[in-house]
């Protein structure tokens, strides 16, 4: 990308997205736009479409559709997956006739088997069953990757497909029930230490282990990958911490400076077992993430604190 080009962010207003326009602008880009439409006009192919007529992008990063964590993946399993089977067909479609040079499509590592080697390559992708707790988003963001594979197929398009590790920060969602791990634990904490409370309830066993990666490091490496890789098999954004559950609430826990305890609650779901990205593609074309596991959930606490602290405990 020249610093002058079109460069559209599809998905502005979510957490990635945000990132992305804040980096972009970081790094001299000059003529970078949000989505033109509200988010829920992204499943109607017609907004979308006059969307692209309007902003006539060069270069797209798709960062839009719904996403939530364990508890909203069982609750709303329909309507994640159609959100963004619409929204994700709605835009690499129009990207392609509306002649965008390059996508970058952002999936999750919830596409990989629930049982996957570690650390994960994309080789394994659909190489065994998925994750229950989330299986209808997963396969939406399968068919996301492999929409791009097939635009590339047919029609020779320029459409990269990511894999970002479990990402967090400012802006995020810290509703307790419907939000990603670090959101919920950060809100949870925070209200117990707040409150004088003597315990945590943390869902499942705390022994399941993800890979972390701060979304100001995703945006970055998202403007990494639109420069330097156009490869046809989608590539895994990680290199960062990887923490099990418990170890993910006592770093939090020190962040907040809460003195109590945590019960962790086995009546619920772990997920899937042990998610860690094989990121060495990324990392030998010569990106590396910036923030440290610790600074980074200090940040996202301060911006919790001073911007998020009225979501309902």
């Amino acid at each position: 990308m020249e610093q002058d080009d079109r460069i559209l962010v599809a998905g502005s207003h979510t957490i990635v997205g945000m990132a992305l326009m804040t980096q972009l602008t970081r790094q001299g880009y000059k003529n970078v736009v949000g989505q033109q439409v509200e988010d829920s006009n992204l499943t109607e192919a017609k907004r979308v479409d006059e969307m692209f007529s309007k902003t006539s992008p060069e270069f797209v990063f798709l960062a839009a559709g719904e996403s939530g964590g364990i508890s909203a993946n069982i609750k709303n399993p329909a309507s994640l997956m159609l959100n963004n089977l619409m929204v994700t067909s709605n835009i690499i479609d129009s990207a392609y006739r509306h002649g965008v040079k390059k996508l970058l499509y952002l999936a999750s590592s919830c596409c990989y088997p629930r049982d996957c080697p570690q650390p994960m390559r994309v080789d394994h992708l659909m190489t065994g069953p998925l994750e229950s707790t989330n299986e209808a988003y997963a396969t939406a963001k399968l068919a996301g990757i492999t929409l791009c594979e097939a635009f590339r197929q047919q029609y020779g398009s320029n459409f990269v497909a990511a894999i970002p590790a479990n990402h967090f920060g400012a802006g995020d969602d810290f509703s307790v029930e419907d939000s990603h791990v670090v959101g919920a634990l950060i809100h949870k904490i925070h209200h117990a230490k707040t409150n004088g409370l003597p315990s945590v309830d943390v869902w499942g066993s705390g022994n399941a282990q993800r890979e972390f990666i701060v979304v100001d490091d995703l945006g970055d490496a998202c403007i990494f990958i639109m420069n330097n890789y156009s490869g046809a098999a989608p590539i895994n954004v990680g290199g960062s911490t990887a923490l099990s559950i418990k170890e993910l609430a006592n770093e939090i826990k020190e962040v907040v400076g809460y003195q109590g305890e945590f019960t962790f609650d086995t009546t619920k779901p772990d997920g899937t077992p042990i998610k860690i990205l094989d990121s060495s593609e990324l990392l030998k074309l010569g990106w590396s993430p910036a923030s440290s596991m610790r600074d980074a959930l200090s940040a996202t606490y301060t911006w919790f604190k001073e911007n998020a602290i009225h979501q309902e405990s």
